[in-house]
């Protein structure tokens, strides 16, 4: 499987719309991949707090259509990254306005929704993302031709019960769009080979280049193998990281090195002695 990841560059200075065909192009130039992974919030910028309302869309919005249109030009699935969604739910009571989610789009390669998934863990430590935006309630697994995504976003990376709740639903292969800050991107590439290593799949992490609200972003997406082996590393600017992977792998590693049947704690409630 040949797997794509765009390392988009968020210029503060480039309208949305700009963006939007930019990307598709982008996108539609992967034809010969099986997969396209971009990164989380790049309409917006992940740190552009203030712009997340105003940016919102409906989950069949101009991002949406644009994307669906290039994963069908290209025959492609696409993991579109994550959009700031505005639910039709009348969230805010005081405006009626709908609750915001940061919300990912995975598309088949005839440009159907194959899959949408909210963000559960959400980032800001009581500001920003943590209040502005809803949380997300659903595991979210898509099925490809050999292999099963894993979907979350940026944030989740921090939190293994999230990715071995995935690997018990059937992924294989987990997939991570994220506007990583700079600051930590030493966790940035910790955190996925360790969720590689403990769940025995492939990671696909991809992130942001450029600077949201003032933020550096890490760049250097990164593909990890079962084994937790970098199979390929991103720079820090714009750039299209395509990498071969074989998924075959994931049911070898776990039959060489059976570790995920030794668990016991999260199989059977643990006993605690206080």
């Amino acid at each position: 499987m040949r797997a794509s990841l765009i390392q988009i560059d968020v210029d503060e200075g480039e309208p949305a719309d700009s963006r939007r065909r930019r990307v598709a192009a982008l996108v539609r130039e992967q034809s010969g991949a099986d997969l396209v992974v971009l990164p989380e919030l790049w309409t917006t910028g992940a740190f552009a707090y203030e712009e997340f309302g105003s940016q919102a869309e409906p989950l069949a919005g101009p991002t949406y259509e644009a994307m669906a249109a290039a994963a069908a030009d290209a025959g492609v699935w696409l993991h579109a990254g994550s959009i700031p969604e505005r639910a039709a739910d009348g969230g805010d009571p005081a405006t009626g306005d709908g609750t915001l989610y940061n919300t990912s789009l995975v598309f088949s390669p005839s440009g159907e929704l194959a899959a949408s998934y909210r963000k559960i863990h959400r980032f800001g430590f009581d500001k920003g993302e943590a209040v502005l935006m809803g949380a997300g309630r659903d595991l979210v697994t898509v099925r490809l031709p050999g292999t099963t995504l894993g979907v979350a976003t940026c944030y989740d990376l921090r939190f293994p019960e999230l990715f071995r709740a995935l690997a018990d639903a059937g992924a294989e292969t987990l997939v991570i769009p994220a506007g990583w800050p700079e600051r930590r991107r030493a966790h940035w590439t910790l955190l996925a080979r360790a969720r590689a290593v403990e769940n025995q799949a492939f990671v696909l992490a991809c992130g942001t280049a450029g600077t949201h609200a003032g933020v550096p972003q890490a760049g250097h997406s990164i593909v990890v193998d079962p084994w937790g082996e970098v199979l390929a590393e991103a720079g820090a600017g714009e750039e299209v990281l395509t990498v071969d992977i074989d998924p075959a792998k994931v049911a070898a590693t776990r039959e060489q090195f059976p570790a995920l049947k030794d668990r016991v704690l999260g199989l059977e409630p643990p006993r605690h002695r206080g």
